[in-house]
């Protein structure tokens, strides 16, 4: 404890010094000049956080589970796609706020090399956003403007590797041993080799294995994802440093929530997978006392996209917690499946696992996001219905991309490797479930089963625990950007079929009634009010599955607070009727008619959302 210290910092401070010098100098070996760095530099963030965001701080630790509940609903975009800079986005905020968004996440905007950015990921500059969206001066404008909505602004940390072109690489490559000590270099290929006998490549078809020859420093370094990004070594103390400094800056602009970007990655070792390691949740815990201690107020979301025995540790314990949030990545997936196969078992499995895991426990749900659909699902389940995983995931694939005969879905494969049977899937939320194929169709009754779809799958997100997260374009069934086929920038990567520039042409048609994204629209925007409206969508519902008698009607109870819903979802393109041992009487929460809920009929792709109040 340091005797200049002013009271509040101090007394947050106190509460987690014993465990973060523990933690710390067992980590560091004992290095006392690293942790007395660390320690001087989060006084002097503190110290440097504007009133406003302390204000904000102080009110939230005064109710620290404001994140859960029941009435955050967040959007993800592109900036540039959104509304080309960061001044762009401020000017659209009446358009998020008429969305019910009031969680707002930009994708990574900070400096980065055109063509060598992996979509932002491939950092340079952690201390500059990229020029022609705007500036650090910009960043914290619209944060400030959002915080005045009540909107929360989320923003990526990419954490395990940096650019090439960052200053550190570059006087890594210049020679200066400082510099190289901050990455993984090799003089030879002899460790680097022994890594891959143990390393899985998380990008073998277009970026090969996990080490790149530099040739200006004539070493190897670590490259886990691509060859333009170099893994940064945590085991030594100054890298945790210095990007704890660069996260925390980005904290004092204005972001409410980070998302620590590919978090299980940031500890190697050789002989091992170098994924989830014990110091990763080391590290991760730090990190948490941080933000206790220097910007409160502030959230870790955890991008951890495995399945969920490796995403729940993230979480942490209730004495010890890591992430405040983490992706409900597999039930995404899921979802996807589900849609192919009309078949819910599989999903009410998953979702078996979700609903017997701690209330405390919060996801960010969603549909789609910037990045493909993979699919990592349980095949050992699967296996029972004699569903193999490499036929079936073409046929997953041979689907959504419709070349399955009587599929409308329209994605595009990303990754494909015809050795392996092995791609992953991309494609808006729209365009994956018929709208894009029914409007070139000119089929009308096709369209009304596609935008039925849709709404289903949004209701089906909107009822699950957790904060449901839209893709921007997605709210007005924005379908996919076939042009980047043009971009010799873009064209070998088909995530951008989904990353298109919002059109905002489609955004004025959802005032006009009748058309797809009227419909779209207002659906999401109902279904957005109801869930806030009502306290059987709180976080801490219980929840259960029902038996509807049907392995292609899903069904979910939840209840809290003399609140009972029951959310039906028809996976099947034929009407269905789920039968449930129930006699109460129940409102319809889209069409407000009564219902009874022994016997409920539902249209094709069609959901109902039933509440009875005791």
């Amino acid at each position: 404890m340091k005797n200049h210290w002013l009271p509040e910092f101090a007394s947050r401070f106190r509460r987690h010094e014993d465990e973060l010098k523990w933690l710390y100098c067992e980590l560091y070996h004992n290095d006392q000049r690293a942790y007395d760095y660390f320690v001087d530099m989060l006084y002097r963030l503190w110290e440097e956080r504007s009133e406003k965001l302390k204000l904000m701080d102080r009110a939230r630790e005064e109710f620290p589970d404001w994140y859960k509940g029941h009435d955050l609903v967040g959007m993800l975009m592109y900036v540039n796609a959104f509304a080309g800079n960061l001044q762009g986005v401020r000017k659209k905020l009446d358009y998020i706020t008429d969305c019910g968004v009031n969680y707002l996440h930009l994708m990574p905007l900070l400096e980065s090399p055109e063509g060598r950015s992996d979509g932002g990921y491939a950092v340079s500059d952690f201390r500059k956003v990229q020029p022609e969206l705007g500036t650090m001066e910009d960043l914290a404008a619209l944060a400030d403007d959002c915080h005045e909505r009540g909107i929360a602004v989320c923003l990526d940390f990419v954490m395990n590797h940096t650019s090439e072109d960052h200053e550190w690489a570059r006087r890594a490559r210049a020679g200066e041993k400082e510099y190289q000590d901050r990455y993984f270099f090799f003089d030879d290929w002899t460790l680097p080799n022994a890594f891959e006998q143990t390393v899985p490549q998380v990008f073998p078809t277009t970026a090969p294995g996990n080490f790149s020859w530099c040739e200006e420093a004539k070493k190897v370094v670590m490259t886990t994802f691509y060859p333009y990004q170099w893994d940064l070594n945590y085991a030594n103390p100054t890298v945790f440093n210095d990007m704890t400094d660069n996260m925390l800056n980005l904290c004092n602009h204005g972001v409410d929530v980070i998302r620590l970007d590919a978090v299980p990655y940031i500890w190697k070792a050789l002989g091992t997978n170098c994924r989830n390691l014990k110091q990763v949740h080391v590290l991760v815990r730090m990190m948490r006392m941080v933000c206790e201690i220097v910007c409160p107020g502030t959230l870790l979301l955890g991008e951890v996209v495995m399945e969920p025995s490796k995403v729940v540790p993230y979480f942490g314990s209730v004495e010890k917690p890591e992430c405040h949030l983490l992706y409900n990545v597999t039930t995404m997936a899921t979802i996807w499946h589900t849609v192919a196969t009309r078949d819910v078992r599989l999903l009410r499995h998953q979702l078996e696992q979700v609903f017997s895991l701690p209330k405390a426990y919060t996801f960010l749900n969603y549909l789609r996001c910037h990045d493909d659909i993979g699919w990592g699902l349980d095949y050992a389940f699967l296996r029972q219905f004699r569903q193999e995983e490499v036929p079936h995931k073409k046929y997953l694939n041979d689907y959504l991309t419709g070349a399955w005969p009587g599929s409308q879905a329209r994605g595009e494969l990303y990754n494909n490797d015809p050795r392996l049977g092995d791609a992953r899937l991309c494609g808006t939320t729209a365009s994956l479930c018929g709208i894009q194929a029914a409007r070139e169709s000119g089929d009308a009754n096709a369209m009304e089963e596609a935008v039925r779809t849709d709404a289903m799958l949004h209701a089906f997100m909107f009822t699950l625990s957790g904060v449901p997260v839209l893709y921007s374009g997605d709210e007005i069934a924005q379908e996919n950007d076939c042009t980047y086929h043009d971009d010799p920038l873009k064209r070998e990567d088909s995530r951008y079929l989904h990353r298109g520039d919002l059109d905002w042409e489609k955004v004025e048609l959802r005032n006009q009634k009748d058309t797809p994204e009227s419909k779209v629209f207002s659906a999401i925007t109902n279904m957005e009010q109801q869930r806030a409206h009502h306290a059987v969508f709180d976080t801490d519902a219980d929840t259960w599955l029902l038996d509807t008698g049907s392995d292609q009607v899903l069904g979910i109870g939840r209840y809290y607070r003399g609140e009972q819903l029951l959310a039906l979802f028809n996976f099947s393109a034929e009407e269905k009727t789920a039968w449930l041992r129930d006699e109460k009487s129940y409102v319809d929460l889209i069409d407000g008619g009564r219902a009874d809920a022994g016997r409920v009929v539902l249209p094709p792709h069609g959901f109902r959302w039933l509440l009875h109040t005791f």
